[in-house]
């Protein structure tokens, strides 16, 4: 039976945490995340939630005490954002590699400097070789059912990594959406109590994340990559799982009138929609433009991006982040699927919505008129193109 309420992102993020029965919660507040932690001690204040919630003093330690609940056998959840997610850096690589199916929201938000607390995807992009798997939502909804789908593909026994779900700093976390969610007993039913393999118990010792030398270190790596080439498949049939079940179809990457289209615009997250509509627009002038958008970014869909793109002249990426000295990560992961084919599109690469700034119709409409004359000249360049920036705004020194 579907319910529905009218909520924030973050509600729907720790709604979805609360239907998985999650066990432990450890979270320090930082914006535009705070909302998830309010909602989870809402929850267990309430009797709603029987969970331990661990308030400490940073977001390191909030990651570190994850790995600690995980290990011992707990569903663990919690959220952050930005330089929460940064400050958890050197956590974020031992949980993946000890193997433990942490679910974390993350507010996608720009990490400074400047300061700047709203949406832009530089955060989790700096993670992206953490080991974690990454889910980028395009509303509410699918913030809420990524989160719950993501217990059920991390804690899988051909899995067993954790994942992180970006929702879009204030276009998301704090906008009010409706959201359609299943009863507890459908919940229970899609996804049982977590059954570690092992756990840390003082009856029976082990050892979790010891020394490694030479002789064994890249065999640990070797499996935890065997891991993240395994969720393909267990993402997968956890989505059509979730479609019979629940009625909401999600795929890791998926394709918006592509098949004749000459340029293919590629975006994540809360920007996908409007590009969907300036597709519908551009195509009632008479323009072959089409859409992909990306919702699991980690494992990387080579192949289902090779096959939506295969009939375009020109991909265009619009990317929120930079990797300064490169261009766009998204771009460079999208070069990377057709550097060994022979017949491959052009590749054009678009910096847009950095620090919350709006994207619009009329951005995508530029940028998809930009690649066009690209694709005809049969020349990118420059490779990197800064969309709806002002000259006049560029601080001394960077001209």
């Amino acid at each position: 039976m579907e319910m529905k309420e009218i909520i924030r992102g973050n509600m729907a993020t720790a709604l979805a945490a609360k239907m998985a029965r999650v066990e432990v919660v450890p979270a320090f507040p930082i914006t535009p995340s705070t909302l998830f932690p309010e909602k989870i001690s809402e929850y267990i204040a309430n009797g709603e939630l029987d969970a331990e919630m661990i308030l400490v003093e940073s977001e390191h330690s909030a990651m570190s005490a994850a790995v600690g609940a995980s290990a011992a056998g707990a569903r663990v959840a919690t959220a952050t954002a930005s330089q929460g997610l940064a400050l958890m850096h050197e956590i974020l690589f031992i949980a993946s590699s000890m193997r433990l199916p942490i679910v974390m929201a993350i507010g996608n938000r720009a990490l400074s400097g400047p300061i700047n607390i709203w949406a832009d995807h530089s955060d989790t992009m700096a993670e992206r070789d953490s080991g974690w798997m990454q889910f980028y939502a395009e509303n509410n909804q699918e913030a809420f059912d990524l989160m719950l789908m993501a217990f059920r593909i991390a804690e899988d026994r051909r899995v067993l990594l954790p994942a992180m779900i970006g929702l879009d700093a204030f276009t998301l976390t704090h906008t009010m959406e409706p959201v359609d969610y299943p009863s507890q007993e459908e919940v229970d039913d899609f996804l049982p109590p977590y059954n570690p393999p092992y756990t840390l118990d003082v009856k029976r010792p082990m050892t979790f994340g010891s020394f490694a030398t030479p002789d064994s270190y890249m065999e640990f790596k070797w499996a935890q990559t065997v891991a993240i080439e395994n969720s393909y498949k267990v993402i997968d049939e956890v989505f059509e799982e979730y479609k019979k079940r629940f009625g909401r179809e999600y795929k890791r990457v998926s394709g918006f009138m592509t098949e004749d289209a000459d340029v293919v615009i590629v975006s994540m997250g809360s920007a996908s929609g409007t590009l969907r509509d300036a597709v519908r627009r551009m195509r009632k002038e008479g323009m072959k433009v089409g859409a992909v958008k990306i919702t699991t970014f980690r494992p990387f869909p080579f192949k289902e991006i090779k096959e939506l793109t295969k009939n375009a002249k020109i991909i265009a990426v619009a990317e929120r982040a930079i990797s300064p000295g490169f261009g766009g990560p998204v771009a460079g992961e999208i070069a990377t699927a057709f550097i060994n084919e022979k017949e491959r599109p052009l590749i054009s690469d678009f910096i847009i919505g950095l620090g919350g700034r709006d994207i619009t119709q009329k951005d995508f409409k530029y940028i998809a008129e930009t690649a066009l004359k690209e694709a005809e000249s049969g020349e990118v360049s420059p490779w990197v193109k800064w969309v709806n920036i002002n000259p006049e705004e560029v601080p001394p020194g960077g001209e």
